[in-house]
Protein backbone atom coordinates (compact mmCIF):
# COMPACT_ATOMS: atom_id res chain seq x y z
CA UNK A 1 0.00 0.00 0.00
CA UNK A 2 1.20 3.61 -0.56
CA UNK A 3 -0.84 6.52 0.15
CA UNK A 4 -0.40 10.48 -0.13
CA UNK A 5 -2.46 11.73 2.72
CA UNK A 6 -3.72 15.13 3.38
CA UNK A 7 -2.43 15.01 6.92
CA UNK A 8 -5.80 17.53 8.33
CA UNK A 9 -8.30 14.82 6.44
CA UNK A 10 -5.87 12.23 8.03
CA UNK A 11 -5.38 13.33 11.77
CA UNK A 12 -9.04 14.20 12.39
CA UNK A 13 -10.16 10.40 10.95
CA UNK A 14 -7.18 8.84 13.54
CA UNK A 15 -8.47 10.88 16.50
CA UNK A 16 -11.62 10.21 15.79
CA UNK A 17 -10.81 5.99 15.73
CA UNK A 18 -8.56 6.17 18.37
CA UNK A 19 -11.91 6.93 20.57
CA UNK A 20 -12.90 3.40 19.98
CA UNK A 21 -9.32 1.36 20.47
CA UNK A 22 -8.40 0.13 23.96
CA UNK A 23 -5.67 1.49 25.82
CA UNK A 24 -5.16 -2.08 27.96
CA UNK A 25 -6.01 -5.49 26.51
CA UNK A 26 -3.97 -8.57 26.25
CA UNK A 27 -4.86 -8.68 22.66
CA UNK A 28 -2.03 -6.57 20.77
CA UNK A 29 -4.79 -6.51 17.70
CA UNK A 30 -7.39 -4.59 19.54
CA UNK A 31 -5.05 -1.56 19.93
CA UNK A 32 -4.71 -1.45 16.34
CA UNK A 33 -6.20 0.63 13.62
CA UNK A 34 -6.52 -1.24 10.10
CA UNK A 35 -5.93 1.17 6.70
CA UNK A 36 -7.20 -0.08 3.76
CA UNK A 37 -7.19 2.09 0.53
CA UNK A 38 -9.22 1.03 -2.57
CA UNK A 39 -11.46 2.62 -4.72
CA UNK A 40 -9.96 6.36 -4.10
CA UNK A 41 -10.74 5.61 -0.17
CA UNK A 42 -8.59 5.32 2.35
CA UNK A 43 -10.57 3.73 5.07
CA UNK A 44 -9.79 3.11 8.68
CA UNK A 45 -11.17 0.43 11.21
CA UNK A 46 -11.04 0.00 14.48
CA UNK A 47 -13.15 -1.68 17.28
CA UNK A 48 -12.76 -3.43 20.72
CA UNK A 49 -15.09 -5.53 20.22
CA UNK A 50 -17.96 -3.93 21.83
CA UNK A 51 -17.84 -0.81 19.54
CA UNK A 52 -16.75 -0.94 15.93
CA UNK A 53 -15.88 2.11 13.75
CA UNK A 54 -15.11 2.63 10.20
CA UNK A 55 -14.44 6.14 8.48
CA UNK A 56 -13.39 7.29 4.80
CA UNK A 57 -10.79 9.85 4.05
CA UNK A 58 -11.12 11.42 -0.08
CA UNK A 59 -8.30 13.92 0.02
CA UNK A 60 -6.16 10.80 -0.84
CA UNK A 61 -4.08 9.93 -3.75
CA UNK A 62 -3.40 6.32 -3.75
CA UNK A 63 -0.26 5.29 -5.93
CA UNK A 64 -0.66 0.93 -4.59
CA UNK A 65 -4.27 -0.04 -3.14
CA UNK A 66 -3.39 -2.32 0.15
CA UNK A 67 -3.83 -2.76 3.77
CA UNK A 68 -2.17 -2.42 7.23
CA UNK A 69 -2.74 -2.78 10.70
CA UNK A 70 -0.94 -0.18 13.04
CA UNK A 71 -0.78 0.22 16.49
CA UNK A 72 -3.26 3.13 16.66
CA UNK A 73 -1.48 5.73 19.53
CA UNK A 74 1.65 5.71 17.79
CA UNK A 75 -0.27 6.39 14.04
CA UNK A 76 -1.93 9.18 15.95
CA UNK A 77 1.26 10.48 17.67
CA UNK A 78 2.92 10.72 14.66
CA UNK A 79 0.31 12.37 12.34
CA UNK A 80 -0.26 14.91 15.39
CA UNK A 81 3.46 15.60 15.23
CA UNK A 82 4.00 16.42 11.60
CA UNK A 83 3.13 19.55 10.60
CA UNK A 84 3.43 19.30 6.91
CA UNK A 85 0.60 19.57 4.36
CA UNK A 86 0.66 15.60 3.35
CA UNK A 87 1.87 12.75 4.48
CA UNK A 88 2.91 9.55 2.60
CA UNK A 89 1.97 6.31 3.78
CA UNK A 90 3.54 3.04 2.69
CA UNK A 91 3.83 -0.54 3.58
CA UNK A 92 7.22 -2.98 3.63
CA UNK A 93 5.47 -6.40 5.00
CA UNK A 94 3.83 -5.64 8.35
CA UNK A 95 5.76 -2.27 8.58
CA UNK A 96 4.34 0.98 7.62
CA UNK A 97 6.74 4.08 6.77
CA UNK A 98 4.80 7.79 7.58
CA UNK A 99 6.92 10.24 5.44
CA UNK A 100 6.83 13.98 5.84
CA UNK A 101 8.99 16.16 4.10
CA UNK A 102 11.78 16.60 6.44
CA UNK A 103 10.08 13.51 8.13
CA UNK A 104 10.60 9.21 8.47
CA UNK A 105 9.26 7.20 10.75
CA UNK A 106 8.70 3.52 10.46
CA UNK A 107 6.36 1.73 12.82
CA UNK A 108 6.07 -2.45 13.07
CA UNK A 109 2.49 -3.43 12.69
CA UNK A 110 0.59 -6.65 12.24
CA UNK A 111 -0.51 -9.04 9.48
CA UNK A 112 -4.25 -7.29 8.58
CA UNK A 113 -5.59 -10.56 8.13
CA UNK A 114 -5.64 -10.37 11.92
CA UNK A 115 -7.87 -7.39 12.05
CA UNK A 116 -10.95 -8.29 13.85
CA UNK A 117 -13.65 -7.74 11.44
CA UNK A 118 -15.28 -3.87 11.24
CA UNK A 119 -18.44 -4.16 9.47
CA UNK A 120 -20.09 -1.60 7.01
CA UNK A 121 -23.67 -0.41 6.97
CA UNK A 122 -24.10 -2.75 3.51
CA UNK A 123 -26.86 -5.62 4.18
CA UNK A 124 -28.29 -3.30 7.36
CA UNK A 125 -31.98 -2.91 7.18
CA UNK A 126 -32.94 0.93 7.88
CA UNK A 127 -34.88 0.79 11.01
CA UNK A 128 -35.39 4.78 10.62
CA UNK A 129 -33.50 8.01 9.66
CA UNK A 130 -33.02 11.35 11.67
CA UNK A 131 -31.24 14.24 10.75
CA UNK A 132 -27.94 14.14 12.71
CA UNK A 133 -28.51 17.29 14.39
CA UNK A 134 -31.32 16.60 15.52
CA UNK A 135 -30.03 13.09 16.60
CA UNK A 136 -26.89 15.40 18.31
CA UNK A 137 -29.37 16.90 20.41
CA UNK A 138 -31.45 13.74 21.70
CA UNK A 139 -28.04 12.06 22.74
CA UNK A 140 -26.63 15.33 24.47
CA UNK A 141 -29.98 15.77 26.78
CA UNK A 142 -29.76 12.28 28.22
CA UNK A 143 -26.44 10.97 27.72
CA UNK A 144 -25.17 13.15 30.69
CA UNK A 145 -28.19 11.40 33.03
CA UNK A 146 -27.28 7.37 32.21
CA UNK A 147 -25.39 5.99 34.93
CA UNK A 148 -21.40 5.51 35.00
CA UNK A 149 -20.82 1.92 37.06
CA UNK A 150 -24.15 0.93 38.09
CA UNK A 151 -24.53 -2.48 39.53
CA UNK A 152 -28.40 -2.67 37.43
CA UNK A 153 -26.83 -2.98 33.91
CA UNK A 154 -29.22 -1.68 31.46
CA UNK A 155 -28.95 1.84 32.86
CA UNK A 156 -25.58 2.03 32.04
CA UNK A 157 -26.73 3.09 28.55
CA UNK A 158 -29.52 5.45 26.88
CA UNK A 159 -32.63 3.96 26.11
CA UNK A 160 -34.03 4.34 22.01
CA UNK A 161 -37.75 3.95 22.32
CA UNK A 162 -39.51 4.46 18.91
CA UNK A 163 -43.00 4.47 17.98
CA UNK A 164 -43.60 5.33 14.45
CA UNK A 165 -41.77 8.10 13.45
CA UNK A 166 -41.75 9.50 17.31
CA UNK A 167 -38.68 8.91 19.05
CA UNK A 168 -37.49 9.45 22.46
CA UNK A 169 -34.34 8.89 24.60
CA UNK A 170 -34.37 8.09 28.03
CA UNK A 171 -31.54 7.72 30.83
CA UNK A 172 -31.45 7.47 34.01
CA UNK A 173 -28.69 7.10 37.22
CA UNK A 174 -31.32 6.40 39.73
CA UNK A 175 -30.74 9.93 41.47
CA UNK A 176 -32.18 11.44 38.23
CA UNK A 177 -34.10 10.53 34.47
CA UNK A 178 -33.75 12.35 31.50
CA UNK A 179 -36.12 12.19 28.47
CA UNK A 180 -35.83 13.80 24.93
CA UNK A 181 -38.47 13.89 22.22
CA UNK A 182 -38.10 14.14 18.39
CA UNK A 183 -38.98 12.88 15.22
CA UNK A 184 -37.55 10.97 12.85
CA UNK A 185 -38.66 8.97 8.79
CA UNK A 186 -38.58 5.66 7.40
CA UNK A 187 -39.61 4.70 10.86
CA UNK A 188 -42.77 2.11 10.28
CA UNK A 189 -43.80 0.41 13.88
CA UNK A 190 -41.72 0.06 17.24
CA UNK A 191 -38.36 -0.41 18.37
CA UNK A 192 -36.86 -0.49 21.35
CA UNK A 193 -33.05 -0.73 22.40
CA UNK A 194 -30.13 -0.07 24.80
CA UNK A 195 -27.27 1.75 23.56
CA UNK A 196 -24.14 2.27 25.51
CA UNK A 197 -22.76 5.52 26.69
CA UNK A 198 -19.25 5.13 24.77
CA UNK A 199 -21.27 4.31 21.78
CA UNK A 200 -23.39 7.42 22.10
CA UNK A 201 -20.46 9.95 22.92
CA UNK A 202 -18.62 8.37 19.55
CA UNK A 203 -21.82 9.42 17.44
CA UNK A 204 -21.77 12.96 18.59
CA UNK A 205 -18.00 13.30 18.23
CA UNK A 206 -19.18 11.96 14.27
CA UNK A 207 -21.50 14.25 13.74
CA UNK A 208 -19.80 17.38 12.21
CA UNK A 209 -23.18 18.54 9.69
CA UNK A 210 -26.49 18.70 11.39
CA UNK A 211 -28.04 18.80 8.31
CA UNK A 212 -27.06 15.21 6.75
CA UNK A 213 -28.81 12.28 7.63
CA UNK A 214 -28.19 9.70 10.13
CA UNK A 215 -29.49 6.12 8.93
CA UNK A 216 -29.54 3.78 12.27
CA UNK A 217 -30.35 -0.01 12.02
CA UNK A 218 -31.36 -2.32 14.72
CA UNK A 219 -30.79 -5.98 15.25
CA UNK A 220 -30.84 -8.57 17.73
CA UNK A 221 -27.83 -7.37 19.65
CA UNK A 222 -26.00 -4.42 17.95
CA UNK A 223 -27.44 -0.89 16.79
CA UNK A 224 -25.68 0.17 13.43
CA UNK A 225 -25.47 4.08 12.90
CA UNK A 226 -24.41 5.21 9.02
CA UNK A 227 -23.29 9.05 9.51
CA UNK A 228 -24.15 10.45 5.92
CA UNK A 229 -24.78 8.40 2.73
CA UNK A 230 -21.28 9.56 1.23
CA UNK A 231 -18.54 7.05 0.34
CA UNK A 232 -16.59 8.43 3.18
CA UNK A 233 -19.21 8.39 5.00
CA UNK A 234 -18.88 6.76 9.23
CA UNK A 235 -20.48 3.52 10.26
CA UNK A 236 -20.69 2.97 13.81
CA UNK A 237 -21.43 -0.38 15.19
CA UNK A 238 -22.60 -1.30 18.65
CA UNK A 239 -23.54 -4.06 20.77
CA UNK A 240 -27.02 -3.21 22.30
CA UNK A 241 -26.55 -3.25 26.51
CA UNK A 242 -28.60 -6.10 27.51
CA UNK A 243 -31.13 -6.03 30.09
CA UNK A 244 -34.90 -4.59 30.88
CA UNK A 245 -34.51 -0.54 31.06
CA UNK A 246 -36.49 0.32 34.45
CA UNK A 247 -40.62 1.48 34.05
CA UNK A 248 -39.21 4.89 34.06
CA UNK A 249 -43.06 6.52 33.00
CA UNK A 250 -44.09 5.50 36.81
CA UNK A 251 -41.23 7.89 38.02
CA UNK A 252 -42.55 11.24 36.12
CA UNK A 253 -44.96 13.09 38.56
CA UNK A 254 -48.11 13.77 37.50
CA UNK A 255 -49.74 15.58 40.65
CA UNK A 256 -47.26 18.61 41.16
CA UNK A 257 -48.86 21.88 42.36
CA UNK A 258 -45.81 24.61 42.21
CA UNK A 259 -44.46 25.94 39.11
CA UNK A 260 -42.17 28.69 37.74
CA UNK A 261 -40.71 29.48 35.02
CA UNK A 262 -36.73 31.09 34.25
CA UNK A 263 -34.51 31.84 31.58
CA UNK A 264 -32.26 28.60 31.45
CA UNK A 265 -28.69 30.59 31.51
CA UNK A 266 -29.69 33.24 34.59
CA UNK A 267 -30.93 30.10 36.57
CA UNK A 268 -27.96 28.19 36.39
CA UNK A 269 -25.32 31.21 36.77
CA UNK A 270 -27.37 31.44 40.63
CA UNK A 271 -27.17 27.99 41.19
CA UNK A 272 -23.44 28.04 40.24
CA UNK A 273 -22.76 31.09 43.02
CA UNK A 274 -24.85 29.34 45.26
CA UNK A 275 -22.86 26.16 45.12
CA UNK A 276 -19.42 27.47 45.57
CA UNK A 277 -19.73 26.80 49.34
CA UNK A 278 -20.39 23.52 49.10
CA UNK A 279 -18.15 20.13 49.73
CA UNK A 280 -18.58 16.95 48.99
CA UNK A 281 -20.42 16.32 52.93
CA UNK A 282 -22.80 19.41 52.22
CA UNK A 283 -22.94 19.08 48.78
CA UNK A 284 -26.87 20.26 48.39
CA UNK A 285 -28.75 23.93 47.99
CA UNK A 286 -31.58 25.29 49.34
CA UNK A 287 -34.53 26.79 47.06
CA UNK A 288 -36.74 28.69 48.74
CA UNK A 289 -39.65 30.17 47.42
CA UNK A 290 -41.43 32.84 48.61
CA UNK A 291 -43.40 35.55 47.52
CA UNK A 292 -42.28 35.59 43.83
CA UNK A 293 -38.70 35.36 45.23
CA UNK A 294 -36.48 32.59 45.25
CA UNK A 295 -33.74 32.19 47.52
CA UNK A 296 -30.90 29.85 46.82
CA UNK A 297 -28.86 29.33 49.92
CA UNK A 298 -25.98 26.41 50.85
CA UNK A 299 -23.94 26.11 53.70
CA UNK A 300 -20.50 23.94 54.59
CA UNK A 301 -19.02 23.17 57.99
CA UNK A 302 -15.89 25.31 58.75
CA UNK A 303 -16.01 27.06 55.31
CA UNK A 304 -18.82 29.11 54.95
CA UNK A 305 -22.08 30.20 53.78
CA UNK A 306 -23.86 31.09 50.36
CA UNK A 307 -27.12 33.23 49.56
CA UNK A 308 -28.22 34.46 46.33
CA UNK A 309 -31.81 35.90 45.35
CA UNK A 310 -33.13 35.80 41.86
CA UNK A 311 -36.88 36.78 41.03
CA UNK A 312 -39.20 34.54 40.72
CA UNK A 313 -42.36 36.79 38.99
CA UNK A 314 -43.92 33.01 37.54
CA UNK A 315 -44.28 31.54 40.55
CA UNK A 316 -47.43 29.90 41.10
CA UNK A 317 -48.23 27.65 44.54
CA UNK A 318 -47.90 28.10 48.39
CA UNK A 319 -44.04 28.92 49.67
CA UNK A 320 -41.55 25.95 50.02
CA UNK A 321 -38.25 24.78 50.69
CA UNK A 322 -36.34 21.90 48.74
CA UNK A 323 -32.71 20.66 48.95
CA UNK A 324 -31.22 19.97 45.39
CA UNK A 325 -28.00 18.79 44.07
CA UNK A 326 -26.62 21.68 41.98
CA UNK A 327 -24.76 19.91 39.70
CA UNK A 328 -27.77 17.76 38.44
CA UNK A 329 -29.69 21.20 37.60
CA UNK A 330 -26.94 22.66 36.06
CA UNK A 331 -26.23 19.58 34.06
CA UNK A 332 -30.29 19.75 32.52
CA UNK A 333 -30.09 23.41 32.13
CA UNK A 334 -26.49 23.22 30.04
CA UNK A 335 -28.22 20.81 27.44
CA UNK A 336 -31.54 23.12 26.62
CA UNK A 337 -30.16 25.51 24.32
CA UNK A 338 -30.81 28.38 26.43
CA UNK A 339 -34.39 29.97 26.93
CA UNK A 340 -37.08 29.61 29.50
CA UNK A 341 -37.49 26.37 31.69
CA UNK A 342 -40.36 25.59 33.71
CA UNK A 343 -39.93 23.94 37.21
CA UNK A 344 -42.68 21.80 39.01
CA UNK A 345 -42.51 20.92 42.13
CA UNK A 346 -45.11 19.09 45.11
CA UNK A 347 -43.41 18.84 48.42
CA UNK A 348 -39.85 18.94 50.09
CA UNK A 349 -39.59 14.90 50.15
CA UNK A 350 -41.15 15.07 46.34
CA UNK A 351 -38.90 14.77 43.19
CA UNK A 352 -38.79 18.10 41.25
CA UNK A 353 -39.59 17.91 37.51
CA UNK A 354 -37.47 20.96 34.59
CA UNK A 355 -39.71 20.56 31.36
CA UNK A 356 -38.76 22.72 27.79
CA UNK A 357 -41.87 22.09 26.52
CA UNK A 358 -42.70 18.77 25.39
CA UNK A 359 -39.26 18.25 24.20
CA UNK A 360 -36.88 17.65 27.25
CA UNK A 361 -38.32 16.67 30.23
CA UNK A 362 -35.82 16.30 33.70
CA UNK A 363 -36.56 14.33 36.77
CA UNK A 364 -34.78 15.00 39.99
CA UNK A 365 -34.72 14.08 43.37
CA UNK A 366 -34.60 16.04 46.43
CA UNK A 367 -31.59 15.93 49.02
CA UNK A 368 -32.14 16.07 52.57
CA UNK A 369 -30.30 19.32 54.11
CA UNK A 370 -29.78 19.56 58.08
Amino acid sequence: MKVICDRAALLDAVNLCTGVVVSRTPTPVLQCMKLSAADGLLTLAATDLEVGLRLGIEQIEIEQPGEALIPADKLAQIVRACDDPTLTLETEDNAMHIRGENSHFKIYGYDPKEAPQVRDFAGVKVDCEIPAGSLQRLVSRTLFAAAAEHSRYAINGVLFDRHAKKMRLVATDGRRLAIARGECSKGDGDSSCIVPTKALNLVNKLIDDPETTVRLGVEENQIVFAIGDAPDAAVLTSNLVEGAFPPFEDVIPKDQDKRVTFDAPTLAGAIRRAALLTNEESKGVRLAFDDKMLTLSSRAPEMGEAEVKLAAEKYEGESLEIGFNPGYIVDALKVVDGGDVMIELKAPNKPGVIRTGQEFTYVIMPVNLQ
